[in-house]
């Protein structure tokens, strides 16, 4: 004769243990499951920018470490903020990202009224690649051979020259009004769609000088088709070490700098963050990677999850001053 066992009751605090480790095994067992289908990789600015060239870039090498097919989809406009948009709409699932940049969304709430995103609350930063090279850039025939000379003419003729950009309220533009601010003279702004729109009109002339990332323009730069009159960082670019900062030439506190930052939608697993914020610290330390960047005057950073996000109060701080005290109107 045997007797039959009775079940053995569950605690309370067995329960909440069980309940506990099956809620950590779940990232962990999604995150090891990642990625298992292709990856769209955002670039919210038109093929052929520097933007768009670094995503490709970024897309062919992070692709090859996870052994998963990534498409960089273009989704250029509104200086940055309609590809930044649609990812703020994505799922939280890893399968959408965005080479972006801190600086513009920085930016884009002093600009945008209605912005459908908020960069603190609706993007996961995954990992800064770097930062590049801001060049003032002038068509070959353009009378000025240097800043200060720039600076003559405008004051001589306010209201007179203009400059481009790759949109209102972008970087680019907010590059052209601190040089106003900075060297109190009055340019007009014609804002396109990206740098890509911008080059012929600015190549043939029509449009005299433009506040820019250096990617875009480094070949006519070379080819001698425009000239770069100065550099906004601190310290000159390795890949054009003859132009001048600007405060080398004369316009002391100006600095800009583009930069390239990997997100997801915010609520993406942080076991999937981590994961790619290792392999992208990873394709960074590659010879081939770092030789590329350098040759697009892009200083590569790399770097924690928690040094990304520190960056981003001080640069909405920064351009707020700018707006302010442009008292620009984006209507």
């Amino acid at each position: 004769m045997f007797e039959i066992s009775k079940p053995r009751r569950l605690t309370f605090k067995t329960v909440a243990t069980l309940s506990l480790a099956s809620l950590l095994a779940v990232p962990q067992v999604f995150a090891q499951s990642y990625p298992n289908r292709t990856i769209k990789l955002i670039a919210p600015y038109p093929a052929g920018g520097g933007v768009d060239s670094v995503a490709r870039l970024l897309g062919e090498k992070l692709s090859a470490r996870l052994n998963q097919a990534i498409v960089v989809d273009n989704k250029p406009g509104a200086a940055g903020t309609i590809g930044a948009d649609a990812l703020a709409k994505s799922p939280a699932d890893g399968y959408t990202l965005m080479l972006g940049s801190i600086t513009d969304y920085a930016i884009a709430p002093h600009v945008h009224k209605s912005l459908g995103f908020d960069l603190r609350k609706d993007f996961a930063p995954i990992a800064e690649l770097g930062y590049g090279t801001v060049v003032l850039v002038v068509n070959a025939d353009f009378a000025a051979r240097n800043v200060k000379e720039l600076i003559a003419m405008a004051k001589a003729k306010p209201g007179e020259l203009s400059f481009a950009s790759s949109g209102l309220g972008g970087l680019q533009h907010l590059n052209g009004e601190m040089f106003k601010q900075m060297a109190g003279v009055d340019l007009v702004h014609v804002p396109y769609k990206g740098s890509t729109q911008l080059l012929p009109d600015l190549l043939a002339g029509r449009v005299p000088m433009a506040f820019d990332s250096l990617p875009p323009h480094l070949p006519h730069i070379k080819s001698g088709k425009v000239r770069a009159l100065a550099v906004a960082s601190a310290t000159r670019s390795n890949a054009i070490p003859d132009v001048p900062t600007m405060a080398e030439a004369g316009i002391t506190g100006y600095e800009s700098a583009t930069n390239y930052t990997l997100f997801a939608p915010a609520g993406t697993s942080k076991d999937i963050v981590s994961m790619l914020n290792k392999e992208v610290n990873l394709i960074l330390k590659t010879p081939e990677v770092r030789e590329k960047l350098s040759s697009l005057g892009i200083t590569i950073t790399g770097g924690t999850v928690d040094s990304v996000e520190k960056r981003i109060p001080a640069e909405i701080d920064k351009w707020n001053r700018v707006v302010k005290n442009g008292n620009l109107k984006f209507e």
